[in-house]
C-alpha cells in the first residue's frame, strides 16, 4: 500500500513563486503524514489561465520551474505530479504533467490530449499520444489531464497498457458537479483502476473552480473527496486492489476492440449521409 497525498488549493496566476511556495508546504505536510506522492493542480504552478498564461508566461522560464518543482520534491522526498505548460519541437504550446520520484528525477510525462473551451484551444494545441504507464512504488501508474478522463478511451488506453493508478491533475469549474461524483467513479470501476482527481479551488482570473477532488477505487468506490475549499486529500492506494478488481469482472481482458472498429461509422459522406466502413 502507497500513502497518496492529494492538493486541492486556489493558485494566483502567474504568481510562480507563491504557487511553488503553495506546493512546498504541501509537500512537507503530506511526507510528515507518510505520503509517497503528492498530485497537484492542472497547470498550478502558474494558475489556470490560458490565455493569460500564453501571452505572458516567458517560456524560456519553464526549465527553472521545472528545476524548482523537482527540488520541491528532493527537500521534502516526496514524489510529486505537476502540471506546466510546454513548448513542443514545433513551436506548439501543450498542457502537459509530469511525475517526478522523491530525488527529482522525472519519471513521466504525458501531453494533454483534448482541450476543452475556446480559450484552452486558442493558447494551446492538443497532443496525440497515448497515455504511458511506468512502474512506480510497485503500481503501474498512468497520467491523463482534467478533461481527457472525460473520455472512456483516454482511460481505457492507460488501462489496456497495464495501468493501476491513473493520476489526473484538473481544473473543473463551477457548474460541473457530475463529473467528479460521478463519472469519475464510472472511469474507475469500468477501467479497474484508482483514479486521482486534484482540482483547483476558489477564484483564478474569473473562474469559479468546483474543487470537489475525488480518489476512486477500481470498485468505484470514494477513498477521499474533497468539498469546495482547499485541503489535502490521503488515500491508501495499492496495485493488489486493481488486480483483484480484474481477476473478479475481466472487462479489460474481455473487450472486443475489433468488433467495436466494425460498429463506429464512417466519416460522412458528400451528401451529409453517414458511410459505413
Amino acid at each position: 500500500m502507497v500513502l497518496l497525498a492529494l492538493l486541492q488549493a486556489n493558485a494566483a496566476v502567474l504568481d510562480v513563486e507563491a504557487n511553488c511556495r503553495a506546493v512546498d508546504d504541501a509537500a512537507r505536510t503530506a511526507a510528515a503524514a507518510g505520503a509517497r506522492v503528492l498530485l497537484t493542480p492542472e497547470l498550478f504552478p502558474v494558475g489556470y489561465a490560458p490565455l493569460r498564461v500564453r501571452a505572458e508566461l516567458d517560456p524560456g522560464t519553464l526549465p527553472s520551474i521545472r528545476q524548482a518543482l523537482g527540488d520541491i520534491a528532493r527537500r521534502n522526498s516526496i514524489a510529486l505530479v505537476y502540471s506546466l505548460p510546454a513548448v513542443a519541437p514545433d513551436g506548439r504550446w501543450q498542457i502537459t504533467s509530469t511525475l517526478v520520484d522523491h530525488e527529482g528525477a522525472e519519471l513521466l510525462n504525458y501531453a494533454k490530449v483534448h482541450l476543452f473551451g475556446a480559450e484552452e484551444r486558442q493558447a494551446f494545441s492538443p497532443a496525440a499520444e497515448p497515455p504511458a504507464v511506468v512502474d512506480f512504488l510497485g503500481i503501474k501508474t498512468s497520467m491523463v489531464i482534467c478533461y481527457d478522463v472525460e473520455f472512456p478511451e483516454a482511460v481505457r488506453a492507460a488501462a489496456v497498457r497495464g495501468a493501476e493508478l491513473l493520476l489526473v491533475p484538473t481544473a473543473l469549474s463551477q457548474g460541473f458537479e457530475s463529473v467528479p461524483q460521478v463519472l469519475l467513479r464510472a472511469r474507475a470501476l469500468e477501467s479497474q483502476l484508482t483514479v486521482a482527481y486534484a482540482n483547483h479551488a476558489g477564484k483564478e482570473d474569473g473562474c469559479e473552480f468546483l474543487g470537489g477532488s475525488v480518489i476512486a477505487g477500481p470498485d468505484g468506490s470514494l477513498l477521499a473527496t474533497a468539498g469546495g475549499a482547499p485541503e489535502l486529500l490521503y488515500a491508501e492506494v495499492s496495485a493488489a486492489s486493481a488486480r483483484e478488481a480484474r481477476a473478479e469482472v475481466p472487462y479489460v481482458r474481455e473487450r472486443r476492440p475489433d468488433l467495436y472498429r466494425d460498429w463506429e461509422p464512417g466519416e460522412p459522406a458528400a451528401g451529409g449521409e453517414p458511410s459505413t466502413y
